[in-house]
């Protein structure tokens, strides 16, 4: 039925179908199901014998109304007891409301999935070949019992009334007095009309009316619970409150209730990362039964005049009576267009036959060779001219490969089937005129060959088309033998196409099983309304047929669609014996038989149920039954079977003249069912599944049951298992795939004790069940739609049934719904995707989801992961109107589903994640000396060049501070230029001697002790832009003897958010005054500027492009080294502003470092193309060149924006060997220049002088960035080892620099989960779970590092994981701030260790990471440390006590999609949220939410708690091109970001 998936069912038909036999057996039934859920009905006598009960209850007359009102279900999946059940458990679910946040949607995304967004609704429909009947057909009811009118009803419903089986009826709501449930009544009764459909079914509606059995008081035990299903109730469908913060409270709320019990055990997956494996229940079900023996059919009775092969039977009949009628096929008006008789369809073969093998290619080279496969490609409204092909085929000795007619070049499968094509060798196509008219054409008039087609000749099969045989050409006709007969296609759960091959023999066979089983006679006629390409259509429609001369006549797809009735109205009017049929059929025929006075359906013998495999198809015959017995139908008249395309046919109901032996039915625990155990179902539970026989096993073959997974092993006799078919009439192989045709076609069953059943192969049929009392066969299932949750198996179609049984039923359009399982952290997830009605708003679109979560919860027990709703018709269709489902997986898996609402509910499906990390109480200091003795663990320390063994003519090294350097400089070098200034266009803005520097210094120096009045010791703010004006206010204030601090000046188009750091700093520094340009003045005195901050609070502002002429009377000079030379402020990751205090020691030791580490001397040249304001940007930009005398070409990043090639066109032009940059400006150049090499190259850049290029940062080295940068300008002479980081933090600005001298950074692998408990374990790359980590340059002399345990403080060992401590002479010497905590900072300038060397004083940079010897040697011979940052501690986020460094969550989510353009994480209330920012329309925005929870399941063991969708940009970043992690949570927590969607993870 369902290959694929979905099912379907017609627009908006409202059914009315008597659903159970009797009604007393209705009755007894659902009251034994779920009468332990309802109060006891009052005064019905206990005592009465229960026939004697008045059968028509109010109660009862309801279920058909409510039937009426069920919509577009699929009936298919239908039934009543199913639907009740359902509808108590979510009544069960009432009593414990919890509101749950919805999901916040952009308005945009909102109005998009209106009405209007919608094509009209086409006739698609969603089981694998099946469209829908179009038309609101509302009927009414048929029988006596269903006509009890409406207004004594309602006037019962309101009074109360107590004759009611149940109890007292009340409406959804849960409305209290009666008014309300009349209200709740009427409001129901509006009817639908969306489009207007054919008039097919023009009924009255009647007012349709839900009906809900309140909870009573009950003592029956509950079902039980799993995870927090019965949480997922909204406020109805009322959002608690939009607010972003409220919603998260709303959400741990839901989250805290107790989830499953702990598990005890675990397994270990490859590492000590532990994931919960599902121990079995106790008190679970298992197998009992003696085991099973294998049951034979009867014995094929051999016929006398059976002919010896199906070409035989058809030479036979075409020369005995050439007039019989074989074939007549119906146009769509129903009228019989063309009848096909034995003698025309025996010509015509032989017509086909002659031409295939003589007049395509060449007499010496025919195109096709006795043996070769050919495809038919024939539309399904032209049986005859396929019937005629295959025939053809068959007499030619040619295999036919029927498949479908391909619409379009991408069709959803049709590649696959081009696959299919192609491994079979298919050089020739046969269809008709009209098929290959249809075919797309290429502007020359050629068929394009279709994706993943092979090149095919098109060969049009009409007899005109054709030349005559000549008289002595005869088809060579012999005994059916082992050759390949014909190829069917089968398509797979994962949507690979497989052919299996059928041999002469097995065709011929199977004939003469399905002739002596059905006990066809001679001239019989059929109604056939199944696919005659495949399975049961083909084999009863186009081969018995023939074997046997019988009628067929043919009900094309086109047909039903118009009237469903068609197929009733031809067995009439042909007074037809055998009809073929699939449960969708008898339903729509159900939904469309007005009271047709002349429906007589007497003389059917036969009603083969095609896909009688599904469970769900009982609903569809029971209710064919009740109402068409009246019309002549005899209830053992109908014949379900089960088939495969590998078996053929497994088993089929007989026709019998008894009509006293009722079928055979099971009520089976769905809950036994899930453990692969059949158990009758106890009265209590709700979740029954009911099975019919799909009768004996097929004549001549042998049957057994094994275990689907592993050895085939027999099953027990009440267990679940695959079915397997030993009989010469099944496939034989898939064809060219002989691995899987072994595990396939040539199974050998065997015996708990090893023993094999037969000598004989058995085949999988795909089919799970199990062979019943008198060899009954029943099937519960298709191994395709198995998914195997912790341990238990859950049918697809089971779900399903489910998920349309959920109120209000209408909601899925059309019944269109696909449930698939994906595979997220070693276990299977259900997926549930379905479309919903054009004109469901939100909160239905909320609540609906939120009871189907329910209704699986309780009848299942199984989560589902996630339920995604798409808009209607968008999911891809198979060929006949179906969901294809593999289609559908794969567009969900790789996020082009395009929902339009999603609820994933990880946080109670995922159970087997890794325990919590349990922090083990700390070991003292001298366990841990020991320990690390004992294993001969190096402490892990290391350190940069001694700065006093080394021997340099540093000229500088004179003088204590640089205001000296510099008078030094400008006195023997006056005209060297120190610093040169690029504008955007590349060309020297302006530039500075070592003269012009001091002279323009001591004009400030005069300027602010005469117009500032400022006392030495003063702190001065310098508001600059990136430039020379900076460096030249920087030394005025060294002369003037103030202290200097940098602050970045406001963004003119941005003042609102940037002016209040600016007048944060200038506060938190103490400045006593303000120096800038007179642009900046007028800046912070705009009217902006005032809307933004208080302007009068601004201290002094002096105007340094206005300079005094005269010279001051003497330059300051500091008394005392460590006193304060400047200050640096900067904002940290986490949104904290801190100051750091540097003294005039620690500058100039600093620049030393620098001088020594990268070689600078007076004759270089260095680029940089950094922000000036803090760290180690501010030491390069205005104090090294001072220092060492270097020229320094100053690039201003923002420059970039308009010119991204500026840098490196500089860099090329002044030949510079050494540069420095930030990350934002390598993200700028990689992503601005990536197209443009080639023309660079043109235009001269070359990049190959440069031996260090060093991206200035404070966190772990964007390795991703780094290496893209390196390949990309590779083309232009960058050598990849130039390329490295730095690392420096708060305490000390720069602790590594790779230099010129010294090995090349290294690159380690190590292992993530490792990492989370802060340990290192190194990896291969490539390995699972390994992040690379490179080196962040060499360390700086006179620099040591140290790591140590950042709670406890004592050292640890070689590749250990802590915190790095640095010791150094430019160590900056404290924070400064006015917020008086300096006492809890204290300890990061001035740490010791607990033991060891306990006498260093150390500062704490806050960064983890770890040393590790390498095998390379450093500039002075020794060993090679190299130090590894892995990421801030404060960024760090503690989540199942374990530590997770954001930026690895982050890069997970980017890989996660192709529109995820960056992503940012924090924690909110342990909740891990997750923002991504979308490069794409907005439609994707709900794609991300599986993807992004999938990703960090399966890297990181978390469950995402908020995923938050956002626009570019939205992600604030520093001038360091770090994400502002803090500054985005506030801002989500104010509901600032305006985002596109948030989903909350349930």
């Amino acid at each position: 039925m369902w290959g694929g998936a979905g099912l379907n069912a017609p627009s908006h038909a409202l059914c009315l179908v008597i659903r159970d036999i009797t009604q007393k057996g209705y009755e007894k039934k659902r009251s034994k199901l779920i009468g332990a859920y309802l109060p006891q009905p009052p005064r019905v006598d206990q005592a009465l014998p229960p026939e004697r009960r008045a059968p028509v209850t109010p109660a009862s007359s309801t279920r058909y109304h409510r039937r009426r009102s069920s919509g577009s279900r699929d009936e298919r999946y239908r039934s009543d007891v199913h639907t009740e059940a359902v509808q108590a458990a979510l009544a069960k679910h009432k009593e414990r409301k919890m509101a749950v946040p919805m999901p916040s949607k952009r308005r945009s995304l909102v109005v998009q999935t209106s009405m209007d967004a919608y094509t009209p609704p086409d006739t698609s429909s969603g089981s694998e070949d099946e469209g829908s009947v179009q038309g609101d057909s509302q009927g009414t009811p048929t029988s006596s019992q269903g006509s009890i009118n409406m207004e004594h009803w309602i006037s019962q419903a309101i009074h109360g009334s107590t004759t009611s089986t149940t109890s007292s009826s009340s409406t959804q709501s849960g409305g209290s007095g009666a008014a309300h449930r009349l209200a709740d009544v009427m409001a129901q009764t509006h009817i639908e009309n969306h489009s207007a459909p054919p008039d097919v079914t023009t009924y009255t509606s009647e007012h349709s009316i839900q009906v809900e059995r309140p909870q009573g008081s009950t003592t029956s035990r509950t079902a039980p619970k799993y995870g927090n299903a019965e949480l997922m109730e909204t406020g109805d469908g009322v959002p608690v409150s939009s607010r972003v913060s409220a919603k998260i409270q709303q959400l741990v709320n839901t989250l805290k209730r107790p989830k499953r019990p702990p598990l005890r055990e675990f397994f270990v997956d490859d590492f000590e990362e532990l994931l919960e494996v599902q121990q079995p229940d106790p008190n679970q079900p298992k197998p009992e039964g003696a085991q099973m023996l294998a049951v034979r059919g009867e014995q094929l009775g051999v016929v006398t005049n059976w002919p010896p092969s199906l070409e035989a039977a058809l030479q036979r009949w075409g020369t005995i009576s050439p007039k019989a009628p074989c074939l007549t096929t119906m146009d769509t008006n129903g009228k019989p267009l063309y009848i096909l008789t034995y003698g025309k369809l025996w010509t015509r073969s032989m017509k086909v036959a002659y031409n295939i093998l003589h007049k395509l290619g060449t007499k010496q080279e025919p195109m096709v060779r006795p043996g070769d496969r050919v495809a038919l490609v024939f539309p399904n409204n032209d049986p005859a001219a396929s019937m005629v092909a295959f025939y053809g085929c068959l007499l030619a000795e040619v295999v036919p490969v029927p498949i479908e007619v391909p619409l379009t070049r991408k069709d959803a499968g049709s590649q696959q089937i081009g696959f299919l094509l192609g491994s079979c060798g298919v050089t020739v196509a046969l269809t008709s005129d009209a098929c290959h008219k249809g075919l797309p054409k290429s502007p020359t008039g050629e068929i394009p060959q279709f994706k993943g087609w092979p090149k095919l000749l098109w060969f049009v099969t009409e007899s005109k088309h054709l030349s005559k045989p000549p008289r002595d050409w005869f088809p060579h006709i012999k005994d059916a033998n082992n050759d390949t007969a014909y190829i069917e296609y089968k398509t797979c759960k994962d949507g690979s196409v497989l052919g299996v091959t059928v041999t002469r023999i097995a065709l011929l066979t199977h004939c003469q099983a399905l002739t002596q089983a059905c006990g066809y006679t001679e001239a019989e006629t059929i109604v056939n309304v199944l696919d005659f390409k495949k399975d049961v259509g083909l084999w009863h429609g186009i081969l018995t047929s023939v074997m046997n001369m019988m009628h067929v006549i043919s009900i094309p797809y086109a047909l039903m669609k118009v009237n469903p009735l068609s197929w009733i109205q031809k067995v009439c009017q042909y007074k037809a014996k055998v009809a073929c049929v699939k449960s969708r059929d008898m339903h729509w025929a159900l939904v469309a038989h007005r009271d047709q006075r002349d429906i007589n359906l007497s003389s059917l013998r036969m009603l083969i149920v095609a896909d009688g495999a599904n469970p769900w198809s009982i609903s569809s015959c029971d209710a064919f039954l009740n109402v068409f017995q009246s019309k002549g139908l005899r209830q053992e008249v109908i014949c379900p079977c089960a088939s495969s395309p590998e078996a053929l046919t497994v088993a089929i109901r007989r026709p019998t003249d008894d009509s006293n032996q009722p079928p055979g039915r099971g009520v089976l625990s769905m809950h036994g069912l899930t453990y692969g155990v059949i158990r009758v179902d106890s009265e209590e539970k709700l979740s029954v599944l009911t099975v019919q026989d799909v009768g004996l096993v097929m004549p001549g073959a042998i049957m057994c049951s094994v275990k689907p997974d592993g050895i085939p092993q027999l099953c027990r006799t009440d267990e679940i298992g695959e079915l397997c078919v030993c009989a010469i009439a099944t496939g034989t192989s898939y064809y060219g795939l002989s691995g899987m045709t072994k595990n396939t076609f040539e199974v050998f069953p065997v015996t708990s004790s090893g023993a094999p059943v037969s000598e004989y192969p058995f085949v999988r049929t795909g089919l799970l069940g199990f062979v019943g009392p008198g060899g009954l066969v029943f099937v519960v299932g298709k191994m395709d739609g198995l998914m195997v949750v912790s341990g238990r198996r859950h049918n697809a179609d089971d779900i399903v049934a489910t998920a349309l049984a959920v109120e209000p039923m209408k909601f899925v359009y059309r019944g269109r719904i696909a449930v698939f399982s994906v595979t997220v952290l070693h276990d299977e997830r259900i997926v549930i995707v379905a479309e919903q009605r054009p004109d469901s708003t939100e909160e239905d679109s909320f609540q609906w989801m939120s009871r189907v979560l329910q209704a699986i919860d309780s009848i299942h027990q199984v989560g589902v992961y996630c339920l995604a709703l798409v808009p209607a018709n968008t999911l891809p269709k198979t060929p006949l109107g179906g969901i294809h489902l593999s289609e559908t997986k794969q567009l969900f898996l790789e996020g082009s589903l395009h929902p339009c609402n999603v609820l994933m509910c990880p946080h109670t499906c995922v159970t087997n994640l890794p325990k919590p990390r349990q922090k083990q109480p700390e070991i003292g200091p001298a366990s841990v000396m020991v320990g690390n003795l004992v294993s001969g663990k190096r402490i892990a320390q290391a350190s940069g060049r001694d700065l006093g063994q080394i021997e340099d003519n540093d000229q500088a090294r004179k003088f204590l501070f640089l205001s000296e350097v510099l008078q030094w400089r400008a006195q023997t070098t006056p005209d060297h230029v120190l610093y040169t200034l690029l504008n955007c266009r590349g060309a020297i803005a302006s530039s500075l001697t070592c003269v012009q520097l001091h002279k323009r210094a001591e004009k400030i120096a005069v300027m602010l002790l005469e117009r500032g009045h400022l006392q030495d010791g003063d702190h001065v703010a310098l508001v600059y832009p990136p430039g020379i004006d900076l460096i030249a206010a920087f030394y005025g204030c060294l002369y003037a003897g103030c202290v200097p601090i940098t602050v970045r000046p406001p963004h003119p188009q941005n003042i609102a958010t940037t002016l209040p750091t600016v007048k944060m700093i200038v506060e938190v520094s103490r400045s006593a005054c303000l120096m800038t340009t007179q642009l900046i003045c007028k800046l912070l005195r705009s009217r902006e500027a005032a809307a933004a901050v208080d302007v009068r609070a601004w201290p002094p502002i002096l105007d340094t492009d206005d300079l005094p002429k005269k010279r001051p009377a003497q330059i300051y000079k500091p008394s005392n080294p460590d006193t304060l030379a400047y200050l640096d402020f900067s904002v940290s990751t986490t949104g904290m502003l801190a100051g750091v205090k540097m003294c005039h020691a620690a500058t100039s030791a600093f620049c030393r470092s620098i001088k020594l580490q990268c070689e600078l001397y007076p004759s270089r040249e260095v680029a940089i193309c950094l922000d000036p304001y803090c760290g180690l940007g501010f030491v390069l930009w205005c104090l090294c060149s001072v220092y060492s005398g270097h020229q320094s070409i100053l690039i201003p990043p923002s420059e970039l924006e308009t010119n991204p090639a500026l840098w490196l066109l500089a860099v090329s032009q002044y030949k510079v060997r050494d540069t420095f940059c930030s990350y934002s400006v390598m993200e700028l150049c990689t992503k601005g220049l990536g197209s443009q090499t080639e023309s660079l190259k043109a235009r001269g850049l070359d990049l190959s002088r440069v031996r260090t290029c060093v991206v200035v940062a404070e966190e772990r080295p964007r390795i991703a960035l780094t290496q893209s940068f390196s390949k990309l300008f590779k083309d232009l002479g960058l050598h990849p080892r130039a390329v490295s980081t730095s690392f420096g933090c708060r305490v000390n600005l720069a602790i590594c620099l790779q230099g010129t001298s010294g090995p090349d950074p290294t690159t380690v692998y190590v292992d993530m989960r490792a990492l989370r408990h802060d340990r290192v374990r190194l990896v291969e790359r490539g390995s699972p779970h390994s992040l690379p980590l490179m080196e962040s340059g060499k360390i700086l002399p006179g620099v040591r590092i140290i790591i140590a345990n950042p709670e406890t403080k004592g050292p640890l060992g070689d590749s250990h994981l802590g915190e790095i401590w640095v010791h150094s002479a430019h160590n900056a010497s404290g924070y400064f701030t006015i917020y008086g905590d300096e006492s809890l900072q204290s300890d990061h300038f001035n740490s010791r260790l607990s033991f060891g060397d306990t006498q260093t004083v150390w500062a704490r940079t806050g960064y983890l990471g770890f040393l590790r010897r390498t095998e390379l040697t450093d500039a002075n011979g020794e060993r090679h440390d190299a130090l590894y940052v892995v990421g801030a501690l404060d960024e760090a986020m503690e989540l199942r006590g374990m530590r997770y460094h954001p930026i690895d969550i982050e890069t997970s989510v980017i890989r996660a999609h192709k529109s995820v353009t960056e992503c940012a994480v924090f924690t909110w209330t342990n909740l891990l949220v997750v923002v991504v920012e979308l490069d794409g329309s907005e439609q994707e925005a709900l794609d991300l939410v599986p993807l992004v929870t999938n990703v960090v399941l399966e890297e990181h063991y978390l469950v995402v708690g908020v995923v938050v969708v956002v626009d570019i940009g939205v992600i604030p970043i520093n001038s360091r091109g770090e994400k502002q992690r803090m500054h985005l949570r506030d801002g989500f927590l104010a509901d600032q970001l305006d985002p596109i969607y948030v989903a909350y993870n349930m």
